[in-house]
C-alpha cells in the first residue's frame, strides 16, 4: 500500500497496532484481577475503574496538548510508552482494590498525553488530504481489529498461562511501541501559538474547538457516538445472557457484529469521501446509530440484535473515521496538538456521561428504558449537530 512506503508512518502504525493489542490483553486481565480481588463486586470495581479512566482522559489531555509542542515528539511519545510499561507491569503485584484504581489512573493519564500527540503527528506526515484520509481509515481499522482479536488472543493465552502474564505481555508491547517510535525521525512540532498564562495554554485548544461551528457539530456527534457505544458496550452482556438466555460465546459474537460494521465502513469510507460531502456522511452516521437504538425497542432476538449492532458500528465509524480530517481542516498546523487534545478530552467527557447513564438505566429501569433514553440522546445530538454545523461550503477554521 502507498502509505506504507513512508517509513515513518509504517513504524508509527505498527507501534499503534502493537500497543492496542497489548492494551486489549490488559482489559481482559483487569477483569480477571477484579474478579479475584472483589468477587461478586467485580462489576462495581470495573465500573469505577472505567470512570477513573474517563476522568484521567478528560482532565489530562488538555494539559498535555497545551505543552506538547514544547517537547520533541519522539522523546515525549517514547517516555510515555515507557511509563505505561512500568504501570502495567505493576498490576500483577496488586493486592488491594484501591491499588487498581491508582494504577488505572496513572496508565490512562499517560495515554491521555500519548494519544493526542500521536494523532497530531500523522497529518504532519501526510499533508495531502487523500492520503491522510486513508491513514485515518487504517487507524479506525486498527481499533476495530483490536476489539475483535484481543479477547481471542487473551482466551488462547489463558489456556497456557495465568492472567498475570497478560499484563507482562502488554508491558512488552509498550516497549516494542517505544522502540518503533525511536527508530524514525518524526516531524518537528510547529511553533506554538503565542498564548500566555497556564490557564490560557490549557484552554487554548478548547477555545479553538468551541469557536468553530463544524466542531461544535462534531461535539454533538461525539455525544451520539457515546450514547450508542455505551448502550452496546455496557448492556450487550446483560441483554444476551439474561434476557435472551444465551452463552458467553454469543456475547462475543454480538460485540463482533458492531466491530464488523465499523470495519466495513472504515474500508469503504476513503473512496466515498472523495465523492460525498463529509458533513452528510457524518450526520448519516448519527441517524444510523439512533435508528439502531430505537430498533432495540422491538425487543429483538439474537439475529436481529446482530443486525442492529452492525448498523450501530457502521454509524459510529461514519462519524469517527473522518474526525481527524475535520480537525485538520479546522486549525493551523501549530494548533493541531491542542485541538486534537481538546477532541480527545471532550469526546471522552461524552463517554463519562453515557457510561453511567447506560448502566444505571439498564439495571434500575430495564433494558427498554435504556434503549429508549439513549436512542433519544443519540437522535437529539444528531439533530443538534445538523443545526450547529453549517451546510454552506466551508474553509479551514469555519
Amino acid at each position: 500500500m502507498e502509505l506504507f512506503r513512508d517509513k515513518r508512518y509504517r513504524h508509527l502504525f505498527t507501534a499503534q497496532v502493537i500497543a492496542l493489542i497489548g492494551t486489549g490483553l490488559t482489559t481482559v486481565g483487569l477483569a480477571l484481577l477484579a474478579s479475584e480481588l472483589a468477587g461478586e463486586r467485580a462489576g462495581e470495581v470495573l465500573g469505577t475503574a472505567l470512570a477513573i479512566k474517563m476522568i484521567a482522559y478528560v482532565g489530562i489531555a488538555p494539559v498535555a496538548g497545551a505543552y506538547a509542542s514544547r517537547l520533541p515528539r519522539r522523546t515525549l511519545l517514547v517516555t510515555l510508552d515507557v511509563l505505561r510499561c512500568a504501570v502495567v507491569v505493576s498490576l500483577p503485584f496488586v493486592t488491594e482494590v484501591w491499588q487498581i484504581y491508582l494504577l488505572i489512573f496513572l496508565l490512562n493519564a499517560c495515554s491521555a498525553g500519548f494519544t493526542p500527540v500521536f494523532q497530531a503527528t500523522i497529518p504532519d506526515i501526510f499533508e495531502d488530504e487523500r492520503r491522510y484520509t486513508r491513514a485515518l481509515s487504517l487507524s479506525r481499522l486498527a481499533y476495530d481489529l483490536e476489539n475483535l482479536l484481543s479477547p481471542l488472543f487473551a482466551a488462547l493465552l489463558l489456556v497456557v498461562m495465568s492472567f498475570d502474564a497478560l499484563f507482562v505481555l502488554n508491558a512488552v508491547a509498550f516497549l516494542l511501541s517505544a522502540a518503533l517510535v525511536v527508530s524514525v525521525a518524526l516531524p518537528s512540532p510547529h511553533p506554538e501559538p503565542l498564548v500566555s498564562g497556564v490557564w490560557s495554554k490549557v484552554t487554548h485548544g478548547m477555545s479553538i474547538y468551541l469557536r468553530a461551528p463544524r466542531l461544535r457539530g462534531l461535539l454533538a456527534l461525539n455525544m451520539a457516538v457515546a450514547a450508542a457505544g455505551a448502550m452496546q458496550i455496557v448492556n450487550t452482556v446483560v441483554y444476551v445472557r439474561h434476557l435472551l438466555g444465551m452463552s458467553e460465546t454469543s456475547v462475543a459474537i454480538a460485540f463482533a457484529a458492531a466491530g464488523g460494521g465499523s470495519m466495513v465502513v472504515a474500508l469503504l469510507l476513503p473512496a466515498l469521501l472523495e465523492r460525498l460531502d463529509q458533513r452528510q456522511v457524518m450526520l448519516t452516521g448519527g441517524v444510523f446509530m439512533s435508528l439502531s437504538l430505537f430498533g432495540g425497542l422491538l425487543e429483538p432476538g439474537f439475529i436481529t440484535l446482530l443486525l442492529l449492532w452492525f448498523v450501530l458500528g457502521s454509524g459510529a465509524s461514519m462519524v469517527m473515521t473522518p474526525t481527524g480530517r475535520l480537525l485538520k481542516q479546522s486549525c493551523q498546523a501549530e494548533e493541531r496538538p491542542a485541538l486534537f487534545a481538546a477532541q480527545f478530552s471532550l469526546s471522552h467527557a461524552c463517554w463519562l456521561i453515557a457510561y453511567p447513564l447506560a448502566g444505571w438505566l439498564g439495571s434500575s429501569m430495564g433494558m427498554m428504558a435504556a434503549f429508549a433514553a439513549l436512542a433519544a440522546v443519540a437522535l437529539i445530538a444528531t439533530l443538534a449537530a445538523s443545526r450547529l454545523w453549517p451546510t454552506e461550503p466551508t474553509t479551514a477554521r469555519t
